[in-house]
């Protein structure tokens, strides 16, 4: 056996620490994203211990990108991306500007030269597609209008930072940097002009060929019926298509991997691509940010920190304001502006690679990538904590808004029972049906959800309910849980359904909590949590399939015909 293995010491060192400082973070009350950070500092080269792969780490945390955009392209249409092509694109447009502008003024102040202030502002501009998708998953808010207009947002940031990386090259040498033979004999209008045809014929071919073949290809697959070769399909086209475009065409992996989820979406096994598909995203994601703490050195935080705190509020203050402004500008409402704002509030990768090629190309100071690196770490480190003051910030909007006037900017609903009434968490396939049954038989029922849409949707059927975590204590008073008689906990994720049983039993412990579960190890989780029943859908289906099995049985006993068709019939013409 070799004893030189760099990748099973870099994926064994990063997944466990993961494992044990991300356990540790959410005992203390924090978000693993920290701890996860935490354990690419102390197996990075800059602290003492074991040090991972610099090289291998990167390039394995690419691949969680390439499936976290597989599976938002899997969520996320054309139709969905024109829609927001009005808001998206002047917006980052403006927003890039902005965070660019602040960038270099700051590297004046350093007394750094035009060039290095450029790179420097540019890194600070564009978000990390990472941070963002997660936290918009875990709020379930991808496939409403807020989560639509973030994602455009982001993918008009890929495509200008796309274009950055081709002409930087060529405009090195006018910016005081390594001058590029190559780059500067073609020229920067020829630059330009190959990056847009690149990026171009690369949206075509995926929207003429790409329609066609990967729908088709998925289908066929599925029709042999093994699901190993129809999981190994899905990561071959994310993968594949990602790795292919960023070689024949110039974009990024990201970008490739989206367009590729993105016409998947078309066929009818979407849904099942994109769980089958989850927990390689999830794992994959979390070297992503090991990979991250990996390149900081914490001495940066003593030796300068006042530039460390500059940076920090340009990612957090100036953008945010920046891009609230915009999508105010164009009439969008509040919430959306700061969802928006909170969600661009952090940097990533592609942060990092412009630091890269700055310092590759004389142009940016080793400073200026340790102070972007220092930003990057602190930004995402305080994104869950801001996404977490934004929705106690809505769940009081809701609250308010439910006991006042509606405001043009949030209608109110219906209002909301105080007594005796059963609180439902939840409003997707399951709880839909739950509520709409519960609405019908006359019962009081507040609903908490975290998707605006389906909270709009549940109102419009006369169903008060309010926007925010079930598992909040101002979600919880906002429905009187405390004189509530019953809770439904709707929600598919069983570990959410836990804390928010959790936490409604100790507010209020003598009401009856349903939840519901997908295995018998999950129906003891819950009812260890205090939910006194869980429903398994599964064991439903089994119960009613064997209840409807004698009325099968009867109905064929008196239609022979349909039970065995004659053999030598002769099928009908319009079956052909």
């Amino acid at each position: 056996m070799p004893h030189s293995t760099p990748l099973i010491a870099t994926l064994v060192s990063a997944f466990v620490l993961a494992f044990v400082a991300g356990m540790l973070a959410q005992r203390l009350r924090l978000p693993p994203i920290v701890g996860y950070l935490l354990a690419g500092v102390a197996i990075g080269p800059f602290t003492p211990g074991i040090v991972a792969d610099q090289a291998l780490a990167p390039e394995l945390s690419e691949i969680g990108v390439i499936l976290l955009m597989f599976g938002v392209g899997l969520h996320f249409s054309l139709n969905d991306l024109l829609a927001v092509r009005t808001i998206a694109i002047p917006g980052a447009v403006g927003q890039i500007a902005l965070a660019t502008a602040l960038g270099m003024a700051m590297g004046w102040l350093l007394g750094w030269p035009f060039g290095a202030g450029l790179v420097f502002g540019l890194a600070l501009s564009t978000a990390s597609t990472v941070v963002l998708l997660r936290a918009l998953e875990e709020r379930r808010l991808l496939e409403t209008s807020r989560g639509r207009i973030a994602i455009g947002w982001l993918i008009v940031e890929d495509l200008a930072m796309v274009l950055a990386l081709v002409l930087l090259p060529a405009l090195s040498g006018l910016l005081g940097g390594h001058a590029d033979p190559a780059a500067a004999e073609r020229g920067v209008g020829l630059a330009l002009a190959v990056t847009f045809g690149k990026v171009a014929a690369f949206i075509a071919f995926m929207l003429i060929v790409g329609r066609r073949v990967i729908p088709w290809l998925l289908e066929r697959t599925a029709g042999v019926g093994s699901r190993e070769l129809f999981t190994l399909s899905v990561l071959a086209i994310a993968l594949g298509v990602a790795y292919a475009s960023a070689m024949l065409f110039g974009v990024s992996f990201a970008l490739g991997a989206f367009f590729a989820g993105m016409v998947l979406s078309e066929s009818k096994l979407s849904h099942q691509a994109a769980e089958d598909s989850l927990p390689f995203r999830d794992a994959f994601a979390v070297l992503f940010f090991v990979s991250v703490g990996m390149l900081f050195d914490p001495k940066i935080l003593l030796d300068q920190p006042l530039s460390v705190l500059g940076v920090f509020l340009i990612i957090t203050v100036g953008k945010s304001l920046g891009a609230l402004a915009i999508v105010r500008a164009f009439g969008r409402p509040t919430e959306v502006g700061m969802t928006i704002a909170t969600a661009l509030a952090q940097i990533g990768e592609f942060s990092f690679i412009l630091a890269g090629l700055g310092v590759e190309l004389g142009l940016l100071p080793k400073e200026g990538r340790d102070l972007i690196l220092a930003g990057a770490i602190l930004s995402i480190c305080s994104n869950p904590l801001l996404f977490a003051a934004l929705d106690r910030w809505l769940t009081r909007r809701e609250a308010a808004a439910a006991a006042s006037v509606p405001t043009p900017d949030e209608p109110a609903g219906p209002p909301l029972p105080e007594a005796d009434h059963i609180v439902l968490v939840g409003f997707g396939r399951v709880g839909a049906l739950v509520g709409r049954d519960l609405q019908s038989s006359g019962h009081a029922l507040a609903l908490i959800e975290t998707n605006r849409d389906l909270l709009d949707q549940a109102r419009s059927l006369g169903i008060a309910g309010v926007l925010g975590n079930a598992a909040a204590d101002e979600t919880l008073s906002a429905v009187h849980i405390e004189s509530a008689r019953a809770l439904l906990v709707a929600i598919p994720n069983t570990l959410e359904a836990g804390q928010v049983i959790k936490h409604a039993r100790a507010r209020h412990p003598g009401i009856a909590v349903l939840a519901r579960a997908h295995s018998d190890e999950q129906v003891a989780y819950l009812l260890g949590c205090g939910a006194d029943a869980a429903i398994m859908g599964e064991r439903e289906i089994a119960r009613s399939m064997s209840e409807s099995i004698g009325g099968l049985q009867r109905y064929f006993a008196r239609k022979p015909a349909l039970r065995e068709p004659a053999r030598d019939t002769p099928p009908p013409a319009s079956a052909a």
